[in-house]
């Protein structure tokens, strides 16, 4: 059904959109409502913690009420929010546009994998899945450019109102192509673990705010979050063991396809992460570049990414997701450790050539590791199963940002002697890819511990 998998795939690009395509706008934001950078910054981080703390509730109503009816209610929240982000006369209005934006997001991003299994052929689902991560890649690489562009011909407004007709298309496209949900009679579909799915959202809202409050700081506000969050996920652990429909069965963390896949997934996007912050400081600060060549030079990384997922999933299909999976580690491991060897004097292609290494593994890896999981799983838990890979994602996101971020200031400052000027910055790299390069060869030895490259076509006994 390649229509169905184009809606799917156009779903993905306009989730992904909506995520990097508001950065480019905080500052001409801040003018126009006359308010400070940490305020408009809750413009991105509204968006990012509505994914996250409802990612994986979304991916269980969709497995309880229909994939299909549930994606296609995401699209027109996300639609409709768009349109309010740009009427929105106050920036509280706009912070709480961009909130039902990333509800709508999560049910996109969420579904959109958990609808291949009935939009395509198990033989190509490596496929579909190598297009889907080359569309998010894509919306991830195009949210800045697009967004500059439309800032200086339009206004501010035209970032959220030109998600508004791709929206629409893709209603379209789902509502007529789709396969229609399967009824399936199961005691599961009478109750819905509304315990556990607030205890859940409160735990991810905790950590996501502990990760990301106090701007490259970590105070007594982000402990006390943190610690909320570690007391949250036990009680939601001993909650989900009394639900008689939990929202994850924890049993599923015995299979390790799953607990390996959602673990290595978190770990690579925290070092993929360290790649779109730490860069642009590496590149402007140590090797003196302008800001456009900073963004062009940036945008290799997504492109690469891009290209790289669709022969992804095609190799996958041919010859398996495993060897796949851990090729794309490997690759990752070697560019995370080159990256900090590599001196100044060898410029901007002495950081390309690493970061192609780390993006492209990166590609192949989650192409990989979501068609493992996804064909692992048995259908009446994939929706869960793709909210759980989107939240790891997105906590390696958070995690990337601020942990990765932290380890960057505290190197430029703690490595060098003297403070400041280009051999501080280049030091502050080192020191985050030294530990991003460990973070890769955590996740090789968890895959070679729980023997993934023989067990991916593992099926858990229930």
């Amino acid at each position: 059904m390649p229509w169905a998998l184009v809606s799917l795939s156009l779903s993905m690009l306009l989730a992904s959109l909506g995520t990097s395509i508001a950065n480019v706008a905080l500052p001409t934001l801040a003018q126009a409502f006359s308010a400070s950078f940490q305020h408009v910054q809750w413009v991105v981080v509204a968006y990012l913690l509505a994914i996250t703390t409802v990612i994986v509730s979304v991916g269980r109503l969709g497995d309880l009420l229909g994939r299909r009816r549930l994606l296609l209610a995401g699209i027109v929240l996300f639609t409709v929010a768009s349109a309010f982000c740009g009427f929105a006369p106050t920036l509280g209005l706009l912070i709480s546009a961009r909130v039902a934006q990333g509800l709508g997001a999560a049910v996109m991003m969420a579904l959109t994998m958990a609808c291949v299994g009935e939009a395509v052929a198990k033989s190509r689902t490596g496929s579909a899945m190598g297009l889907l991560g080359t569309m998010s890649a894509i919306g991830t690489a195009l949210g800045p450019t697009l967004g500059g562009v439309l800032i200086g011909g339009f206004g501010w407004p035209a970032i959220f109102h030109v998600m508004v007709p791709l929206g629409i298309l893709i209603l379209v496209l789902a509502h007529r192509f789709l396969p229609a949900d399967r009824h399936e009679a199961s005691a599961e579909r009478i109750t819905f673990d509304h315990v556990g799915t607030v205890l859940l959202g409160l735990t991810l809202a905790a950590y996501a705010l502990a990760m990301t409050m106090g701007h490259g700081t970590f105070g007594l506000l982000n402990l006390v979050l943190l610690i909320t969050a570690i007391a949250g996920l036990a009680l939601f652990a001993v909650a989900e063991t009394k639900a008689k429909a939990p929202l994850i069965h924890l049993a599923m963390f015995r299979n390790p396809v799953l607990s390996a896949g959602f673990a290595m997934s978190a770990l690579v996007t925290t070092v993929v992460m360290a790649t779109l912050v730490v860069g642009p400081f590496y590149l402007s600060g140590a090797l003196a570049l302008d800001a456009a060549r900073v963004g062009l030079v940036m945008s290799t990384g997504p492109i690469v990414a891009a290209l790289a997922g669709v022969p992804a999933g095609r190799l996958i299909d041919r010859f398996g997701a495993s060897g796949m999976a851990f090729a794309g580690l490997v690759a990752m491991a070697v560019g995370s450790a080159v990256l900090p060897l590599v001196p100044i004097r060898f410029g901007a292609l002495g950081y390309i050539a690493p970061l192609v290494l780390i993006t492209a593994g990166y590609a192949f890896f989650q192409a990989a590791n979501n068609t493992a999981v996804m064909t692992t799983v048995e259908p009446s838990r994939r929706g869960v199963a793709s909210g759980m890979l989107n939240l790891s994602r997105n906590l390696g996101l958070i995690t990337g940002a601020s942990v990765m971020g932290a380890l960057f200031v505290h190197g430029s400052s703690a490595s060098v002697a003297t403070a400041g000027g280009p051999e501080a910055v280049a030091a502050g790299m080192r020191t985050t890819f030294t530990v991003g390069a460990m973070l890769i060869a955590i996740a090789i030895a968890m895959a070679w511990r729980v023997g993934q490259l023989q067990c991916f076509g593992f099926r858990h006994r229930r």
